[in-house]
């Protein structure tokens, strides 16, 4: 999270070479998709290279055996050796992915498609370059063919008369032809799966939404402010709520209370000054049977009863639109937060969305 903002990110293993042994050892790398790379501390793209450059990452072990490819190139089912250089191009381009852009990948099977349907020269330059632009390593799966890896673009960019990488067949007119129609017919396999995609997915908007709105835990030492703001999505915000026969100070009230297995313990917990306090005495107490299983409801009951029964709440949640919530927090069980582990379900942001769409649903015009 940075500013409240969520960036995405991917990883994979590096080698790292400790300070002291001078020793390596496998080391996660994160990129982030604002270009941020952390392995032992955060550094960028050119960072990164200076720790490629000077050995202190390495992409395999200084002892590692190097793998040789007895076969010609032509009929090697390998990939080229990864080395920093393509590494680098590798990172940047995953970037790109990471922000929704075209990847070097897609870029290649546009130009393919590109050539296909009007195959010029200057097509032709513009799809060498785009292949090139693929990092050498990852040429070889570019087209996703296990059979014919990326031998038709190989074959597309050999000169007719002359063998394909020096030691693969003569490449002849029939032979070109043959690759622009395998493009063709690609193209014409994706167009109807996303003719096919897109009437599944009828109902999809067609314009982005708002950015994700993030609602933070927040502590105000010296009294919440006069205008809450988006404050109010909290859980322990303080708006009374009539709920399943009782009334409760807050939605963090009603929760615990309601996961009481004992009527004392749920008298005791109603009655804590805050939020807070309910889930500090509420934590302690036997929780009732199948809690696990009906949370879920409870919680989607009393979020649905505070923002209905308080409707200038519920017009706060309103003004959140289309956005997604980010619902964040350093008190609740990763179940209901956007954690960043793969224990972080949201599940309170995803339960107000809910809510949001069918106070939306009863503000809509009466239909004749």
């Amino acid at each position: 999270m940075v500013d409240g903002e969520r960036i995405d990110g991917v990883w994979c293993h590096i080698w790292r070479r400790t300070d002291f042994s001078g020793e390596y050892y496998v080391n996660d790398l994160v990129l982030y998709a604002d270009g941020t790379v952390v392995c032992d501390g955060a550094t960028d793209l050119p960072g990164l290279k200076r720790l490629l450059d000077v050995g202190r990452l390495a992409l395999t072990p200084p002892d590692a055996p190097v793998k040789v490819d007895e076969r010609s190139k032509w009929e090697s089912r390998w990939g080229e050796p990864r080395t920093p250089e393509s590494f680098l191009l590798e990172v940047a381009d995953r970037v790109e992915e990471l922000n929704g852009r075209p990847a070097a990948a897609r870029r290649c099977w546009d130009a393919a498609g590109r050539y296909a349907r009007e195959p010029s020269e200057a097509n032709r330059e513009l799809l060498r370059a785009a292949y090139l632009a693929v990092p050498q390593h990852l040429r070889i799966f570019v087209l996703g063919d296990m059979d014919r890896l990326d031998r038709p673009l190989r074959i597309l960019l050999t000169d007719v008369g002359a063998h394909v990488d020096g030691d693969g067949p003569l490449v002849t007119p029939e032979m070109h032809e043959s690759e622009l129609e395998y493009f063709r017919r690609q193209a014409e396999a994706i167009a109807t799966a996303e003719q096919r995609r897109a009437a599944l997915h009828a109902d999809d908007p067609v314009t982005a939404g708002r950015p994700t709105v993030t609602s933070h835990q927040t502590v105000y030492p010296r009294g919440r402010p006069t205008e809450p703001g988006l404050f109010v999505l909290r859980n322990d915000f303080p708006a009374p709520i009539a709920y399943d026969g009782e009334t409760y100070a807050s939605v963090l009230h009603g929760y615990w209370a309601l996961s009481a297995a004992d009527t004392a313990d749920r008298a005791r917990i109603r009655e804590a000054p805050s939020g807070r306090d309910a889930q500090e005495v509420g934590s302690g107490v036997v929780r009732r049977d199948g809690w696990t299983g009906l949370r879920l409801a409870v919680m989607a009951g009393l979020l649905r009863a505070k923002f209905t029964q308080h409707p200038e709440l519920g017009t706060v949640l309103l003004g959140t639109e289309d956005a997604r919530i980010s619902y964040t927090g350093f008190s609740d069980s990763p179940f209901w937060l956007d954690a960043r582990d793969d224990r972080g379900r949201n599940w309170v942001g995803r339960l107000l969305e809910l809510v949001r769409s069918e106070l939306a649903l009863t503000q809509e015009p009466q239909r004749a």
